[in-house]
């Protein structure tokens, strides 16, 4: 019961999206920031902390700048991705502009597929959609489930709904793999804290847990990886610089090719956020383990 009730609420703010139109709708995000910054403040607690230890330099009134910015930027991009029933392919490939997208083309054209990793930044679900129609080419995107069925149903139709596929992440890493046995380009968001038993690694100047997924992807497929995050912009669009993640110089060892692998990434990542901190998901307990 508690699942419908959640997801009649969703389709609700979804319709109500829809309704008031893209533009209309990212003004009331405004509405929503401050709702759970101030009058529910979800995991508040969490984020601060975060930001304190990313930014020990930081004065206590622009840790809670940053947070603030960060939960404006999650209610922006939670407003379109509940839009996302209602845009076209041109509103969807428009969003985002891709000032190198030739680099994803000549890396795919090498046929041994295609790694494409990016985070929990902007808005991820408007780069993925905005990727595959720009390329012309169904991205196979891993995603988590959502703790809702219902709700897990509705986004992997919006996800799907113009282009791409999706992997469930979890049911089988044989579909991840088929997917860059076709040559094909997998997405990926690994930006999140890796088991506990993972290798720990430098972020932001403390040890973290660290999802070793594209790197044991990378090296076992000979597939290389591309990074990108969707910058927002003050207009509401997207810009993305992609890079190559670089394979070169890594240790003989297996392990230690995961590890410096997985290090070059986390660094990538590390720059995206300091340079835009506020478009960042804080709220994940990333420093847990």
């Amino acid at each position: 019961m508690k699942n419908i009730l959640e997801y009649i609420l969703f389709l609700f703010f979804s319709f109500l999206c829809q309704i008031l139109g893209l533009q209309l709708s990212r003004k009331f995000s405004a509405l929503i920031t401050l709702i759970f910054f101030y009058v529910i403040p979800i995991r508040k607690d969490v984020v601060i902390d975060n930001l304190k230890h990313a930014f020990p330099e930081l004065s206590e009134k622009e840790i809670r700048n940053i947070a603030y910015g960060s939960y404006k930027s999650f209610a922006i991009t939670l407003v379109e991705i509940l839009y996302l029933p209602r845009i076209n392919k041109e509103q969807a490939k428009d969003v985002v502009k891709i000032n190198n997208l030739d680099l994803v083309d000549r890396k795919e054209k090498e046929k041994n597929g295609l790694i494409l990793l990016t985070a929990h930044f902007g808005n991820w679900e408007y780069f993925a959609i905005s990727t595959g129609l720009n390329l012309n080419k169904n991205l196979s995107v891993i995603v988590k489930s959502q703790r809702n069925p219902y709700v897990n149903n509705w986004m992997n139709k919006a996800r799907t709904r113009l282009v791409n596929e999706i992997v469930p992440l979890g049911i089988s890493i044989r579909n991840v793999y088929a997917a860059l046995l076709r040559k094909g380009i997998i997405g990926l968001v690994a930006d999140q804290r890796g088991p506990e038993e993972s290798i720990k690694l430098d972020f932001f100047g403390r040890k973290t847990s660290v999802y070793t997924g594209p790197a044991i992807l990378s090296l076992k497929m000979s597939s290389p990886i591309i990074y990108g995050v969707a910058v927002r912009q003050p207009d509401y669009s997207y810009k993305v610089d992609f890079t190559e993640i670089s394979k070169e110089d890594l240790p003989d060892d297996y392990e230690g090719k995961v590890k410096l692998l997985s290090e070059r990434l986390l660094i990538h990542l590390e720059e995206s956020i300091r340079k835009n901190p506020d478009q960042w998901l804080w709220m994940h307990k990333r420093w847990k383990h």
